[in-house]
C-alpha cells in the first residue's frame, strides 16, 4: 500500500492505527477520525468523535492520538479535538494546553 501524500495524510494514516483498548479495533476501523489537516507548517489538527458521547476513555484516546500524531516526522505540534462528547471542552483544554 502506498504511503499517503503530505503531512496530513501521513498523520491520518498513523492516528487511524491507534487501538481502542475497549474494543481492540483501530480508530480507523471504527471510523472515529473525522478530519486531519495541516493548519500551518508542521502543525496538524485532528478531529475525532468517540464511539459514545459518554465514552469513559475519550481523554485517553485524545492523548494517544496526540502522541501518535506528534511521532510523525515533520510534525512540530498536534492539536487534537474531541467532538460530540459531553466533556469535549474539558478534554480539548487538557489535551491542547501549552
Amino acid at each position: 500500500m502506498a504511503e499517503p501524500e503530505g503531512l496530513a495524510g501521513r498523520v491520518k494514516s498513523k492516528v487511524e492505527r491507534v487501538v481502542d483498548p475497549e474494543t481492540g479495533l483501530t480508530l480507523g476501523e471504527m471510523g472515529l477520525i473525522k478530519r486531519v489537516k495541516e493548519v500551518e507548517s508542521g502543525v496538524v489538527q485532528v478531529d475525532f468523535t468517540p464511539s459514545s458521547p459518554y465514552c469513559p476513555i475519550a481523554l485517553k484516546l485524545a492523548m494517544d492520538i496526540k502522541r501518535a500524531a506528534e511521532g510523525v516526522g515533520g510534525v512540530k505540534k498536534a492539536l487534537v479535538y474531541c467532538r460530540g462528547h459531553v466533556m469535549e471542552d474539558a478534554i480539548n483544554k487538557v489535551v491542547n494546553k501549552g
